[in-house]
């Protein structure tokens, strides 16, 4: 692991705070269970799920654009929790009417019609990983997120992304939409199918837009879904829509709008309105104009999220 140390000030002078990377204990994981939104951008299913071959699952999850998400701690230096993973993400591939089920009981019926079967997670958590891990989840074209934890004193905690790697997915064809309640229920094309409809100056500024979102840091990751693609690192930062006959992107931030002065046209407040992605701030970017002064929005959420 990477030698991170943090200091306090006390009194204009820095102490330096204790460390820890001891094997997760049970404790750590409840502490993961009870905050996985915050952490992780996942609302929590069940902890210790037991599956039909005797499994069992850390813990259970769906993440914020609806894919399912199964989440391993390693406990032990020598335990091996990317095969583990990998195991029970090909059993509930097997047993989706089980998982949709539970996300029905905990969260109603239409988040249960709306889960994405494209590309489940699989995030393993750990004090540290060898050099080995990394290389073979990178070989192994499936959606899998490393990430290393340390503690810091009683009450910190460091989360570090170390390896993620995004399997692709068809996204062609049209579908029922994913998000929303608000939205109805109505055909949509899929993101993928208005990328392919973009004009020359919208796929150059498609491709400016992108370039900033994935140069924010080496820890961002890409994930095209049906109807926008989210730029993430352990969690969304900014989704964007593609409007061809518009000429324009939608952009949703993770940013508070009561925080930033509205522009008519260009931001406004969609806590109230229906849209894809995730976000309550939209942006218009119709322009390099309108990217530039997107650009100070686009970091201040990532730097956020």
């Amino acid at each position: 692991m990477s030698d991170l140390k943090l200091f306090q000030s006390k009194e204009s002078a820095l102490c330096e705070l204790e460390s820890s990377s001891a094997p997760l204990g049970k404790g750590l994981q409840t502490l993961f269970e009870k905050n996985l939104d915050t952490l992780l951008g996942v609302r929590f299913l069940a902890s210790e799920y037991v599956t039909s071959h005797g499994g069992r699952m850390d813990t259970l999850g769906v993440d914020e654009n609806g894919y399912p998400v199964i989440i391993e701690y390693k406990r032990d230096r020598s335990e091996n929790v990317i095969n583990q993973g990998l195991f029970y993400l090909d059993w509930l591939m097997d047993h989706r009417g089980d998982f949709e089920i539970l996300v029905r009981d905990h969260y109603g019926k239409e988040a249960a019609e709306q889960i994405e079967w494209s590309a489940p997670r699989l995030i393993c958590i750990a004090a540290d990983f060898t050099k080995y891990d990394e290389h073979a989840v990178k070989q192994m074209g499936r959606n899998i997120e490393l990430i290393r934890y340390r503690k810091f004193g009683d009450d910190l905690l460091l989360l570090e992304l170390l390896t993620a790697v995004s399997a692709s997915a068809s996204m062609k064809g049209t579908v029922t939409p994913s998000k929303s309640s608000s939205i109805s229920s109505t055909s949509y094309k899929t993101v993928s199918e208005y990328i392919d409809d973009m004009g020359p100056k919208l796929v150059e500024l498609f491709a400016d837009v992108e370039s900033f979102l994935l140069g924010q840091g080496d820890d961002v990751t890409k994930k095209v879904t049906r109807f926008y693609v989210a730029y993430r690192r352990i969690k969304n930062f900014a989704c964007v829509e593609v409007r061809p006959t518009l000429n324009q992107l939608k952009m949703f931030l993770k940013i508070n709008p009561d925080t930033v002065v509205l522009e008519d046209g260009f931001s406004r407040d969609v806590r109230k309105i229906g849209h894809f992605g995730t976000g309550d701030l939209e942006l218009t970017i119709g322009s390099s104009e309108d990217f530039e002064k997107a650009k100070p929005l686009i970091l201040r959420s990532y730097e956020e999220s």
